[in-house]
């Protein structure tokens, strides 16, 4: 029986999928200089072609697939709901290096994004939460991060990003 929503067609539910006008924009730039040591935030960062952000300790291999990570802006004050809490979290407990907020993150999975003028970012899954979620926000973290946990990319463009740049779907 076909969906009345979606209509008969496959081929809509294909197009509505590839239809994303909006575009969002970064809210927030974190680093991790030390391995387990609190994400630093700042204003501009750069990101290396198919390597890592500079200032970050991660160095991960060529070609891989969670060069950057980055969480919904949104996200943040329903993660701290499920926590009771009043205030939306500060992103650097997250550990996630981008926040993006306007576009709905996980309709990005499998596509290509720029940010700014020059960076292009290949999204390539989901970042799920880890029990370090516990650690930093305390008894249920992990839990109220389910869903919530990003996104990871690679980086295909590098160059400088700054907080406040524009973030467009490519492909």
């Amino acid at each position: 029986m076909p969906f009345p929503f979606f209509g008969d067609d496959k081929s809509t539910v294909a197009r509505l999928l590839a239809t994303l006008p909006q575009t969002g924009r970064l809210e927030w730039i974190g680093q991790r200089p030390v391995r387990r040591e609190p994400l630093v935030s700042v204003p501009e960062a750069e990101l290396k072609t198919d390597s890592h952000m500079l200032g970050d300790h991660a160095r991960p291999k060529a070609g891989g697939k969670r060069q950057v990570t980055l969480i919904q802006h949104e996200h943040l004050a329903a993660v701290a709901g499920y926590l009771g809490l009043d205030a939306p979290l500060d992103p650097a407990r997250l550990r996630r290096n981008l926040v993006v907020g306007g576009l709905n993150l996980l309709a990005l999975k499998n596509r290509q994004i720029r940010i700014g003028d020059e960076v292009i970012l290949d999204i390539t899954g989901e970042c799920h939460p880890c029990s370090r979620m516990e650690e930093e926000l305390g008894p249920g973290g992990y839990n109220a991060m389910r869903g919530h946990g990003g996104l990871t990319a690679h980086i295909a463009q590098g160059g400088i990003i700054r907080v406040g740049d524009v973030v467009r779907v490519m492909s």
